[in-house]
């Protein structure tokens, strides 16, 4: 007789994985990302787009969810209960941004509740899924219905205690901040012009797309797509990386035969722009304290044809991994909110808490005085986050400033990027542009 076949294990339904993807986010404090990886392959391979999609776009969205899940029930779901939470943002995600027939977006949730075996819910979501389905209003008509008009978590779709630090640091530019952050990040490229300039590159590519005005390598497009059928992409003729990442090579005044330091460096996007804008480097040291995160590093190296010398260590460790031989440039992309990226990762919405500020800021500081050491005197350490509060930028920069009597302000001049600081330039979120970022130039005096 035969031997018996394996019985193949059934597709999950891409509403109990997303359900599960958001609880996962919700309740344990995963990222997005992790958790779609981790899901995914188990929803047929046709809807593992919508999967992402409706992640993403509740993530997005979850803050006005919490206060239309407030108003609309008697009684607070239970936090245990995070896939019904999720599934009822989900069902108000699927109503108001999807193009789903209202009965079959309700219906959708509904049953994924039943096959949850969540019996006890599917009441409470079918009738509280119709109510705000009678009551809401079309996004394009009214940022905020009559029972949230006062409701900023409501208006900008973000929590409360962020909206208050951006409101405090940026009193005239807060709201489009928030209103960039709920806007659909672009694709752009990194053109390695080792291989190929731009404007070659950009005469054979037949996508919709436009040559980005801060960084010269840099073209986006207009919609997403799949990079991997790109004209060059196995010859590393490119990279994907946001146009504000880019501008980092620039800034740090990159010369032959110098020692250069990537610190906190995964996924590794920078630390190839580095040796794309100055292949004669002595060496590029790239370093993360995340093993798995480092593996990609190795990878993108590899696809773009360039080296550097990866090590796997704190920053903040000096002993662990410093040979004493100091370095001609540091960049320091330093730990932080990611408040410029949450368009890409909306995540950060759910993940961050009032209070992690300060301790992200204590942990720069803990890098700046331990990385100081080990570059040369008369050399430039890039500060760079991709974040929007000064807590974590300027006021972290001028911090240590007044700690450290070698290190010098090196103003960034001649751009037409960002805002001036009184130490450093902030960018924000550009539509169809480059994202939220931070960059600030420190130089090292020379006397003993």
């Amino acid at each position: 007789m035969p031997p018996n076949k394996p019985i193949a294990k059934k597709p999950m339904d891409t509403r109990i994985a997303a359900a599960k993807v958001l609880a996962a986010v919700l309740r344990k404090g995963q990222s997005l990302t992790a958790a779609l990886n981790q899901y995914s392959p188990e929803v047929v391979e046709r809807d593992q787009g919508l999967l992402q999609e409706l992640c993403f776009g509740v993530a997005r969205y979850a803050p006005r969810y919490e206060i239309v899940a407030q108003h609309l029930l008697s009684t607070p779901i239970k936090a245990k209960e995070a896939e019904i939470t999720a599934l009822l943002y989900l069902g108000f995600y699927q109503l108001e941004h999807t193009r789903i027939p209202d009965h079959a977006a309700i219906n959708s949730v509904v049953e994924a509740t039943k096959a949850l075996k969540k019996n006890w819910a599917t009441g409470l979501l079918n009738g509280v899924l119709r109510r705000f389905n009678r009551e809401r209003v079309e996004p394009a008509e009214s940022a905020a219905p009559a029972p949230y008009s006062k409701e900023d978590q409501y208006i900008y779709a973000h929590p409360q205690w962020l909206i208050n630090m951006l409101r405090k640091a940026w009193p005239e530019s807060w709201p489009a901040i928030l209103t960039g952050n709920n806007q659909h990040p672009p694709l752009t490229l990194r053109i390695n012009q080792q291989h190929i300039n731009r404007a070659d590159y950009a005469a054979q590519f037949d996508l919709p797309h436009h040559l980005n005005a801060h960084s010269q390598q840099a073209l986006t497009l207009t919609k997403a797509a799949d990079v991997t059928s790109f004209p060059g992409y196995n010859e590393g003729w490119f990279a994907v990386q946001d146009e504000a990442a880019q501008l980092c090579a620039n800034l740090l005044d990159l010369a032959p035969a110098q020692r250069v330091l990537d610190a906190c460096c995964a996924p590794g996007g920078k630390t190839c722009h580095i040796l794309e804008h100055q292949p004669a480097l002595a060496e590029l040291v790239a370093l993360d304290v995340d093993g798995q995160r480092m593996e990609r590093v190795g990878q993108n190296l590899a696809r773009l044809g360039l080296h550097a010398t990866l090590k796997v260590a704190d920053a903040g460790d000096t002993s662990a991994w410093w040979d004493g031989t100091q370095f001609d440039r540091i960049l320091l992309d330093a730990p932080c909110s990611a408040t410029g990226v949450i368009r890409r990762h909306p995540d950060i919405k759910l993940l961050r808490r009032a209070d992690d500020i300060a301790k992200l800021a204590e942990l720069q500081q803990q890098l700046l005085a331990a990385l100081w050491p080990t570059l040369a005197p008369g050399g430039r350490l890039l500060y760079a986050t991709c974040s929007v509060l000064p807590r974590e930028n300027e006021k972290s920069v001028q911090k240590f400033l007044a700690a450290t009597p070698d290190a010098q302000h090196i103003s960034i001049t001649d751009v037409a990027w960002g805002a001036e600081r009184p130490v450093g330039r902030q960018l924000f979120p550009q539509e169809n542009g480059h994202d939220g970022f931070y960059y600030c130039i420190l130089s090292k005096s020379n006397a003993a």
